[in-house]
């Protein structure tokens, strides 16, 4: 029987504590809930059926999900979707997609879908147990946008997947490159969100908050007082009552108007 470190369970209990496995083969979801009662999960709920997970999470409230890519009726990518961009208190929990399909198109279709995970089937305890503890020890940052909402793409953790943006390497050198990544992801998000507000108006606004409170963080960490006034405006027009495009559009592009200049790359 598989057994881990008593340290390593200790660090992962938070997040094995409650879990959802969807999976409809049963066998499968049966190996799996061995596996993490092994690991000290106190509950483990399967369910093959798409439409009933949204509403499982509200109930179980979990600590990680698992999640097949393609069943009768499951379409693991379109659940993982629909869970981000619900109002859950669990919408950004952990996802680890377990499947076979191991393929380009489906390693890039779970990181683009908001998982955190992907795991190829079949797999030791011991794959698993590495997966669940990069999501308990290496918190990623998230992303809330219109065209995505999930974890941090740039830091997808597959044993599969050999993108750019993945590892330690790509990450900044400096605390002020790390503050002008932000500022820019952030500045790329607003402009994202006036282009797309009509796709999808709720998250479209969920959005912008989210960035509007990323900058006005940065802006009191780097002393900008330019950019800490134009982020509170910009959470005035969203706390203001009804909001529109039409009534972000300003305040956004005040904000998007102290982005830095392009190096000037001209020679003498």
């Amino acid at each position: 029987m598989f057994a881990a470190d008593a340290k390593v369970l200790a660090r992962i209990a938070p997040v094995v504590r409650r879990v959802i496995i969807a999976d409809p083969n049963i066998a499968s979801a049966r190996l799996l809930q061995d596996i993490m009662k092994s690991l000290g999960a106190r509950e483990v709920v399967t369910e093959g059926d798409e439409a009933r997970l949204l509403e499982l999470i509200r109930e179980v409230e979990p600590g990680i999900v698992f999640t097949e890519r393609a069943g009768p009726q499951l379409d693991g990518e379109a659940f993982v979707q629909k869970l981000r961009r619900s109002n859950l208190a669990s919408r950004k929990v952990p996802v680890i997609m377990v499947t076979a399909e191991a393929t380009a198109t489906s390693i890039k279709g779970a990181r683009d879908c908001g998982v955190h995970e992907f795991l190829r089937k079949p797999f030791t305890s011991n794959d698993l147990l590495r997966r669940i503890e990069n999501l308990a020890t290496k918190p990623r940052d998230w992303v809330e946008a219109v065209g995505y909402v999930g974890p941090d793409r740039r830091r997808f953790n597959s044993g599969e997947y050999n993108g750019p943006h993945k590892r330690k390497a790509d990450k900044p050198e400096s605390a002020a490159e790390s503050e002008l990544a932000v500022k820019d992801q952030a500045l790329r998000i607003l402009a994202s969100c006036l282009a797309q507000f009509d796709k999808d108006p709720n998250q479209a606004i969920r959005a912008v908050k989210q960035q509007a409170e990323t900058l006005k963080a940065l802006a009191i960490k780097t002393a900008d007082a330019r950019l800490a006034m134009a982020a509170s405006t910009l959470e005035a027009a969203i706390e203001g009552g009804s909001v529109t495009r039409s009534s972000l559009q300003e305040p956004i592009e005040a904000i998007l108007a102290l982005a830095d200049p392009a190096p000037d790359t001209r020679t003498a």
